[in-house]
């Protein structure tokens, strides 16, 4: 029997890639999107789209896909980056980002429980830019909220669920070639997606809740 791997936001960028990675490890690969890409579409054994998980219809439309079906790999990846100045400041964009980044993982999360077991593992794709001791540089109000709420919420849920044998990572991909910053990263999607495979790989209940980058390195708050 294949092992099961989620992921949302699966698409295209860090997504796709995870889901090559993984389809390529002999998983059954699900992707979670808005709009499928007939790439993913090669790769997934199934696709759930018309998905928008930042409302209780997108949550609900996973869960009645899934239902049953054992998951052991959840990633939670659908990401929104914006920029906001002080000056400014849209709270529209900040509170959307605050959904799409923050509120939606915890909740997909909560609502795919009962398809998680002892031995399944959460990965939450944040960011850097959720550190507090590391922001140097300011601004992103919104994207930085966002991701340092997601690790938050990791960092409890990895607390929450430690006695059911479920181990939840955070991990930063690296600056990524993706459209999210106008592929001006420093890495191509392929190379992130196999630093974060590699980091769910090494994910265990010793380490569960800790905060990652893909390269290897131990993040701080």
């Amino acid at each position: 029997m294949s092992l099961t791997a989620v992921i949302t936001g699966a698409n295209r960028g860090i997504g796709l890639e995870l889901a090559r990675h993984y389809a390529s490890e002999g998983y059954a690969v699900v992707g979670v999107c808005r709009q499928a890409s007939d790439e993913l579409k090669a790769v997934a054994s199934e696709v759930i789209e018309g998905v928008d998980v930042t409302q209780q219809e997108g949550i609900a439309e996973i869960m009645t896909s899934l239902n049953g079906k054992k998951i052991d790999l959840l990633i939670n990846n659908a990401g929104l980056l914006a920029d906001e100045k002080l000056g400014e400041l849209d709270l529209d964009s900040i509170r959307q980002q605050m959904e799409i980044n923050a509120y939606a993982p915890l909740k997909v999360t909560e609502a795919l429980l009962p398809n998680l077991k002892e031995g399944s593992k959460v990965a939450l794709i944040t960011s850097r830019m959720g550190s507090i001791a590391d922001n140097d540089s300011g601004g992103r109000y919104g994207y930085r909220a966002s991701k340092a709420a997601l690790n938050a919420f990791g960092k409890s849920l990895s607390v929450d669920l430690k006695p059911q044998g479920i181990a939840v990572a955070l991990l930063h991909p690296g600056f990524v070639k993706t459209r999210m910053v106008n592929f001006g990263g420093l890495i191509t999607p392929e190379e992130a997606a196999q630093g974060l495979a590699a980091r769910i790989a090494d994910l265990n209940l010793e380490n569960t809740g800790s905060f990652w980058h893909s390269n290897g390195e131990l993040l701080p708050w």
